[in-house]
């Protein structure tokens, strides 16, 4: 699973806690929750897109809220930060007292943030932007101030949006999506079937899931007998990111051959999950059920 850089994980020299934030959700009415303002104006950033950018700046540089400069304008409008999905994208940090870098991630190797990693001040300037978007911003903490010019690459999905699927088969696990994405499980009081089940529940239209694809994903894992979830990636804010060959394999044959925007129901036989070990909250022997949401995948 990939890492976000130290800059944006612990409490440093001008992050605080990181959460996330909610904004609007289509490109042509998007607006900005980060101003356009007087400081981020004094930002100056050269280069190309994906290239470490030069960057200088009036020193000492403070700003009383989050504000942005668009420095490149991305085109894909399919594509929008609102503020609940991951992003794929590059950063570098600066001290907004005397611009000197503080970390700088590898531009041309961008790396995926999730919503609950950023700073509230680092989403709001985010906000509106589409791949290929780089932003030049400010992001106040105390009375500190950095200055952050991020490179983004992929916004993926906050929730599968593929088109409703009907489970025709009988003996599955039912499934209820609240309006945020997180799903809810009801499993059935029969005996679980004895080899794997999936049913995709929603349909999407995106990139086709190989082998050797890795992809970005939200999930919840419960146990058939017990009929309790042991995992959900819904309840850290935080999507997962593997390939299918990282993971159980009942579960990695679910999801190869599905496509991005997918919701996947998968009922899993215990000697294509865990078998007879136990691992943390998994008894041996047990029937797994999960449901997926396909978000997105990674060059």
């Amino acid at each position: 699973m990939r890492k976000a850089p130290a800059l944006l994980l612990s409490a440093g020299l001008l992050m605080a806690t990181l959460t996330g934030c909610a904004a609007p959700s289509a490109a042509d009415s998007c607006e900005p929750s980060a101003p356009n303002g007087a400081a981020s104006k004094l930002i100056d950033v050269s280069g190309s897109f994906g290239e470490t950018p030069t960057v200088s700046m009036r020193t000492p540089l403070k700003a009383k809220q989050a504000e942005r400069t668009v420095v490149i304008e991305g085109d894909d409008e399919d594509h929008v930060f609102t503020g609940d999905q991951s992003v794929r994208m590059s950063l570098g940090l600066y001290d907004g007292a005397t611009g000197q870098p503080i970390e700088q991630s590898a531009y041309a190797e961008p790396e995926v943030y999730f919503p609950a990693q950023l700073h509230p001040g680092i989403v709001s300037a985010l906000t509106c932007a589409t791949p290929g978007t780089r932003i030049a911003m400010t992001v106040p903490e105390g009375d500190q101030t950095a200055v952050i010019v991020a490179d983004v690459f992929d916004v993926f999905l906050a929730k599968a949006d593929g088109a409703d699927r009907p489970v025709l088969e009988p003996g599955f696990p039912s499934v209820v999506t609240a309006e945020d994405g997180t799903p809810g499980l009801t499993i059935p009081s029969s005996d679980p079937p004895s080899e794997l089940k999936v049913a995709v529940l929603k349909e999407g239209d995106g990139e086709v899931i190989a082998e050797d694809t890795e992809m970005v994903v939200h999930y919840t894992g419960a146990l058939w007998t017990e009929k309790t979830i042991f995992d959900s990636s819904w309840q850290t804010g935080s999507p997962a990111v593997f390939t299918s060959d990282g993971i159980i394999p009942g579960l990695g044959t679910a999801l190869v051959g599905k496509k991005v925007g997918s919701q996947v129901l998968a009922v899993i036989p215990p000697e294509l999950g865990y078998g007879d070990q136990a691992n943390a909250a998994i008894p041996a022997d047990s029937t797994l059920v999960f449901v997926v949401d396909i978000l997105g995948a990674l060059p």
